[in-house]
């Protein structure tokens, strides 16, 4: 029998980046794309590796070319690093794994280092294939805290909870990452939202602003372990969006998003620098009438469109500087 399992892209609607330091987030699933395991029984365990991860060139420009579009590192340590934190999960809670190996192949879809959590997406749909193929259970709050330690433990990759959260809960989430409560129990407060309201999102995106987000993030890390007060006050700002935002959203509402999703970029700015090509793309969407804000670390933004005119036009006028503008399928 093969196990076939999946997990989305994920878009920040607010509060991010302030998930990796106790803030608060609201964040939406994007199924428009995706990650894809498949995992079967077989007497070794084998990672099978797709073309775009595969070690054979036709020649060095092809590498190179491969290179640039995806860095130097394959999905494959990914999933070693997945089913090496499942593994020590299972002894350290005394949970006994039948004896059994397998081959695991995977596919995605998802824009690479673009800010939709293609890297987490993987682990999290590898997370969920060897559940289903050991036939165990981990709780659903617990779960996201696994991968996320899996990224930042294992490959040293600087992230937060927000991506894993939403990966593994779907549909639109918010999140507060609370210090006390995080620190005490290892996983946030979650709660889940209607997503049948967020109607009017768009995502637009460049493949060619791929940047690896620990490395956009790094600086803003740095930053807040010395304590400077600019980057404290301003994520607290930051995190205070989706607060505002969730209480819109819990009233059935959307009125107010559109000013939240502007502020939340406008602080971000305060504290980070934004390269020409991604201030572009927020420039030309709030020309066009449309809210703005990173969808992840860079790459990507989201934001709130009027009416079907305004997409159009949105649309056009991001296809004049190599954009792509998607509505997301977040239900």
């Amino acid at each position: 029998m093969i196990i076939e399992e999946r997990a989305y892209a994920r878009a920040g609607l607010l509060g991010n980046p302030s998930d990796g330091y106790f803030g608060k987030t609201i964040s939406v699933s994007v199924k428009n794309f995706g990650a894809r395991i498949s995992l079967y029984e077989s007497p070794e365990l084998r990672i099978e590796l797709p073309t775009d991860d595969s070690h054979e060139y036709p020649n060095v420009y092809t590498m190179i070319e491969r290179i640039r579009q995806h860095g130097y590192y394959g999905a494959d340590r990914l999933i070693k690093a997945a089913i090496k934190r499942f593994v020590l999960y299972c002894e350290e809670n005394d949970i006994n794994l039948e004896n059994k190996n397998f081959t695991i192949r995977y596919h995605s879809n998802i824009p690479r280092q673009v800010g939709l959590a293609g890297s987490s997406a993987i682990i999290t749909a590898t997370f969920r294939a060897l559940i289903k193929f050991y036939n165990i259970q981990i709780p659903k709050k617990i779960l996201p805290t696994l991968i996320l330690n899996t990224e930042t433990q294992e490959l040293g990759i600087n992230a937060g909870l927000q991506d894993r959260v939403i990966q593994v809960y779907e549909g639109c989430v918010y999140m507060d990452f609370e210090k006390a409560h995080l620190l005490e129990n290892h996983y946030g407060r979650y709660k889940e939202l209607n997503p049948s309201l967020l109607t009017n999102l768009y995502i637009a995106y460049k493949t060619e602003l791929s940047k690896i987000s620990g490395v956009v993030l790094n600086d803003i890390r740095s930053r807040y372990d010395k304590g400077e007060k600019l980057v404290i006050d301003t994520l607290n700002e930051i995190a205070g969006c989706a607060e505002e935002g969730y209480k819109i959203l819990k009233s059935g509402q959307t009125e107010g998003l559109h000013e939240l999703i502007n502020k939340n970029f406008d602080l971000r700015s305060k504290i980070m620098n934004i390269s020409e090509s991604n201030m572009q793309m927020v420039e030309t969407a709030r020309a066009c009438g449309a809210s703005a804000k990173f969808a992840g670390s860079g790459g990507s933004i989201i934001g709130l469109y009027k009416n079907n005119e305004m997409l159009t036009r949105l649309i056009v006028e991001m296809k004049k500087i190599n954009a792509r503008v998607i509505r997301p399928y977040i239900s």
